[in-house]
């Protein structure tokens, strides 16, 4: 069942009363976990809170831009009044920080826009309608009647942009573009976050993609890669992401879905997963322990590489088959 629950005047009260609150966001973070959790950090801390943020991977290398990056913990310790999750859909999906910080949190906020959202938390922002985290962020700043500071909208734009792949996905709404708008007049330039974000690449992740494009498999419309951990010290690349390979797989016209498995040293498997319009790779992802969109989706796995793919690959053929044709 889809959580559609936004307490704002729940949620707004208890930030309120609060002195201290934790921010988490979910594992391998993306544009939007570090957008939204940044954006909230910023607008907190102008209320005169106390905030802490944190996620196990730390900040990607590519958005070390963002104001406040540097904020950003991967190991925390004390107590909070209040502990806001952002853009995580279940809680195992925020690591390490995410459980200390809800078993030392008198309360939790949920703030999240994914339809497999489980429920987890005392108070719910969760709007599957959002195009991303930080579209619901700036959402609850204006029912706050906070101002949105340069530094939030800078987060918060990040956030959007990189969510929606360039404001190019199907969920993209004439109020997304309005929201967009509002955050530019603030002073954050589109066209920069765009570039470092979407555009950009270190000569590292390039050859990383060099040693893993090998691997590149198409069979009845599924394309996949494998990036290996040895080939990622080989080329001294340890982002948190698999620095754009599965959208790089995705522009594949004779393929519908796009998957990259990412071989970790901790006997884990990270797995990217992309797909077009009509086929539901969240489903998959959220049967792994993972979330995300319909067309965007990942998880983390146990197990070594060969063994995940022949778990994962039937189920990507099944979403591939069924996909169009249930009005995924």
């Amino acid at each position: 069942m889809t959580l559609e629950v936004v307490q704002w005047a729940e949620a707004t009260n208890a930030i309120r009363a609060a002195e201290s609150i934790l921010l988490v966001t979910h594992i391998s973070p993306d544009g939007d976990a570090i957008g939204s959790m940044l954006g909230l950090y910023h607008a907190l801390s102008e209320m005169g809170k106390k905030v802490e943020v944190a996620v196990d991977d730390g900040v990607p290398d590519f958005l070390e831009f963002i104001p406040g990056w540097k904020e950003v913990s991967r190991r925390i310790n004390g107590q909070w009044d209040v502990m806001v999750s952002l853009d995580a859909s279940d809680e195992p999906r925020t690591g390490e920080a995410g459980a200390f910080g809800r078993s030392h949190s008198a309360m939790v906020i949920n703030l999240d826009h994914h339809a497999t959202n489980t429920g987890f938390g005392h108070i719910y922002l969760v709007d599957p309608l959002a195009v991303s985290a930080a579209e619901m962020v700036y959402r609850w700043l204006k029912w706050m009647e906070h101002p949105v500071s340069l530094e939030s909208a800078t987060a918060l734009l990040t956030g959007m942009i990189t969510d929606t792949m360039g404001l190019r996905t199907s969920n993209v709404v004439p109020v997304t573009l309005r929201i967009v708008e509002e955050l530019m007049t603030l002073g954050p330039s589109l066209s920069d976050i765009t570039y470092r974000t979407m555009v950009s690449k270190p000569y590292a992740a390039i050859h990383l993609w060099a040693l893993s494009l090998p691997t590149l498999k198409l069979q009845d419309r599924l394309v996949s890669a494998t990036v290996r951990a040895d080939d990622m010290k080989k080329v001294g690349y340890y982002d948190a992401t698999d620095g754009g390979l599965v959208s790089l797989l995705a522009v594949v016209e004779e393929a519908v879905v796009a998957v990259v498995f990412k071989e970790r040293n901790d006997g884990r498997v990270e797995i990217s997963l992309r797909s077009n319009v009509g086929y539901d790779v969240s489903s998959v992802a959220f049967a792994l322990g993972g979330g995300g969109h319909k067309q965007a989706a990942g998880a983390t796995v146990n197990g070594k590489v060969e063994a995940v793919q022949e778990r994962v690959v039937p189920m990507l053929r099944q979403v591939i088959e069924q996909g169009i044709y249930n009005g995924a």
